[in-house]
């Protein structure tokens, strides 16, 4: 973990982001904290040069118009040209047919290095039946199945987010323990975690090694947070957060 967030922050890659408007803000500041450096270009015209200029490409469709699909598939299919890594994130994608039908576009069209979600989200893109309200997964069943099978059909690695998180990479069933329930409280949670796993996947290793990083960073750096003595809930949780989110992880191992 040591290493991946420090060639990370040694490099300073740059990710650019199609996101949700709700998350801007805050997944640009936590990814800054991290160590990595954000920018958030959604129109048509640059999304192209845009992509060529960085080091990773997040796809988020958490407040995807119809407008913004077009620029979404170009970013995907710029940025498998040069060969880095895309993280797509499927935010509600089972809660309209918009939704599902602008994902199923983005999988005809661009190659993900990941596809991470919650394990409604993931469940739903490859049939499996799962409960889910809005953006959020209220079901239950197994979350190692959900991601072995997204990761066979999409030909991809797969994390599912969840108490424990999943990750399918590379013929291995990895998992993370850490965590914090504070992080359910707050929006875009999971969105940052898709900023910081496509940072950790600039390093060029094997996808199963910086994906746990990802995640286990992720979690440890909010059960840090949730420790400070000034953090009475979910609003003074987050800039507490942040700032752990910048801590070294041999700190961060040690609470």
């Amino acid at each position: 973990m040591i290493n991946t967030i420090q060639e990370v922050r040694d490099k300073t890659p740059l990710i650019h982001h199609l996101t949700n408007q709700v998350v801007v803000n805050f997944s640009a500041n936590g990814l800054l904290a991290f160590g990595a450096a954000p920018v958030m270009a959604k129109a048509e015209e640059e999304v192209t040069d845009m992509a060529a200029n960085a080091d990773g490409v997040l796809l988020n469709i958490g407040t995807l118009t119809a407008d913004e699909l077009p620029a979404m598939i170009r970013t995907g299919i710029a940025a498998n040209e040069k060969g880095i890594p895309v993280v797509l994130d499927p935010v509600g994608v089972a809660a309209t047919p918009f939704r599902t039908t602008a994902v199923k576009n983005i999988l005809n069209n661009v190659q993900p290095t990941v596809i991470k979600g919650n394990a409604g989200e993931l469940a739903h893109l490859v049939e499996i039946p799962w409960e889910t309200k809005g953006v959020e997964s209220i079901g239950d069943g197994n979350p190692d199945e959900i991601a072995a099978k997204v990761a066979e059909v999409y030909q991809t690695a797969a994390v599912v987010t969840g108490e424990t998180d999943v990750i399918c990479a590379d013929g291995d069933m990895l998992h993370n323990h850490a965590g914090h329930p504070l992080l359910g409280k707050i929006t875009g949670a999971g969105c940052l975690l898709g900023s910081i796993l496509t940072a950790c996947l600039t390093t060029g290793e094997s996808v199963g090694r910086p994906a746990l990083t990802a995640v286990r960073y992720y979690g440890l750096a909010a059960e840090y947070a949730a420790k400070h003595p000034n953090v009475n809930g979910p609003g003074t949780f987050l800039p507490h957060f942040i700032d752990a989110l910048s801590l070294e992880p041999a700190k961060l191992e040690g609470i």
